[in-house]
Parts: structure tokens; C-alpha cells; sequence
């Protein structure tokens, strides 16, 4: 239960009738994986962590390049070269220290994913290739994980939740169906992307999380797209693929 110094940290969400004391308890309790600790997973991760979210995992075996901080904010100059998972648990740990945080600084594929997407109550995929997509999707489909899927690049963005535990959600393979698609042709690397795009995607990441963790609210439905240049959201249903070749027959 929550001592006196959680109650006040945690206070202003306590206060929230859709919240109280049991949907922060729920977050408090919850475990997320964050597979990405970089432009999504910076913004993702310091807000689950600073909204008391109990246990976090973080994925990510790149290291900390001068070209990440103009964007990825988990990092500062000091941390170049740095695992970018261990460089953000310092980040999430100095803004929220009863947080407990694990590091796992590899690429995780096939069964090493599963089981590790199988120990959490979401997971967030803040990854910037297909493959990778492609893997996590896979993973919480096989767990009955839910998924809360972020991406940007130049000046869009979108984010889409997909929760298996409902049998008319889509999957990510029914929004983008698998092909030989070039992981490094859609990478931020290759075409650039605008800084405080990938802050406003990995918070809503955030928010939809909060919501999935606490109960509170209704988690959002289809896909949701922002364009920076114009300033606008549209929102897209997204109907399941009956030839889908991941959530087929499920």
C-alpha cells in the first residue's frame, strides 16, 4: 500500500474520479516493456516512470550518438557512447527512484522476446524498423499482451493500441501486411524527423498506457495519424485483416 510520501506524489492523479486510489495502485503495481529507448521511448518512458508505473523494462542495444540528442531527451552529452537503455534507467531513475527498472541491452527476437513480453501488462514499441514491429507485434499476439505502437518519421506520425485480449482487434501486420520492405529506407537516419514530433507521439504512447494500466477511460480505437506541417489528427478505423497471417483464426 502507499505511504504518506506516495500519496503526495502521486496526488494530482489520486484526485482524478477516474483514477483514485485503486487506479493508482493498479499502475503502481503494473510492469511495461519498452522496447526502444530512444525518440518514442525517451518521452514514453520518463512519463510512465514519473506517473508511478512500478516496473519498467527497457530494451535497446544501440548506444548514445551525437545525432540521437536532438531528439531522444532520455540522453545528454555526457552519456555518448552509452548503452541507450542503461543511459535512459538514469534518466527515468532521477525522476522517479521507486521505480524498479530493468536493463536488457540486446536485440531481443523469436522466444527471448516472447518471454519477456509475456512477464508485462503492455508493451510499448518505440522501434524505428519493420522487422522489429513486425517481431514485438508477433510477440504480444502469442502472449495476449496488449501493444501501444508509435512511430514518426519527417513531420507524421501515429500511434495505434492493439490489444489481443479483444477478438475484434486488428494487429499491426493487419494496418502494414509483411513484404521485403527495406528496414533502413524508413528510418529516421535515412529521412530525418522533426524533434518534438517524436516527444508528442511517445507521450500519447504514454497516455494510452496510463489508461490500459489504471482502468481509467476508454483506450483509443483505430489509427491515429498527426501531421506536424498542418497541425492536424485524423483518425482511421482499422478493421481486422480475415487474411491476416499472425491474427488469423484468432
Amino acid at each position: 500500500m502507499m505511504d504518506d510520501q506516495a500519496l503526495l506524489r502521486y496526488s494530482r492523479q489520486i484526485m482524478l474520479p477516474e483514477v483514485e486510489i485503486g487506479g493508482q495502485q493498479r499502475l503502481l503495481d503494473a510492469h511495461a516493456v519498452i522496447i526502444g529507448a530512444g525518440g518514442l521511448g525517451s518521452p514514453a518512458g520518463m512519463y510512465l516512470a514519473a506517473m508511478g508505473v512500478g516496473r519498467l523494462t527497457l530494451v535497446d542495444a544501440d548506444e548514445v550518438e551525437l545525432s540521437n540528442l536532438q531528439r531522444q531527451i532520455a540522453h545528454g552529452q555526457a552519456d555518448l557512447g552509452r548503452n541507450k537503455a542503461e543511459s535512459a534507467r538514469t534518466s527515468f531513475s532521477a525522476l522517479n527512484p521507486g521505480c524498479e527498472i530493468t536493463v536488457i541491452n540486446d536485440h531481443l527476437l523469436g522466444e527471448a522476446l516472447k518471454e519477456v513480453v509475456a512477464t508485462a501488462d503492455v508493451v510499448l514499441d518505440c522501434t524505428d524498423r519493420f522487422s522489429s514491429r513486425y517481431a514485438i507485434n508477433a510477440a504480444s499476439r502469442a502472449t495476449g499482451v496488449p501493444l501501444v505502437s508509435g512511430a514518426a518519421i519527417r513531420f507524421s506520425g501515429q500511434v495505434v493500441v492493439f490489444d489481443p485480449r479483444d477478438p475484434e482487434c486488428p494487429c499491426y501486420a493487419c494496418l502494414y501486411p509483411p513484404d521485403d520492405s527495406d528496414d533502413e529506407a524508413m528510418t529516421c537516419a535515412e529521412n530525418g524527423v522533426m524533434a518534438p514530433l517524436v516527444g508528442l507521439i511517445g507521450t500519447f504512447q504514454a497516455v494510452e498506457t496510463f489508461k490500459l494500466l489504471s482502468g481509467a477511460g476508454q483506450v483509443h480505437r483505430g489509427l491515429a495519424t498527426f501531421d506536424a506541417l498542418r497541425g492536424q489528427w485524423r483518425q482511421f478505423r482499422l478493421p481486422r485483416d480475415p487474411e491476416c497471417p499472425v491474427c488469423r483464426g484468432r
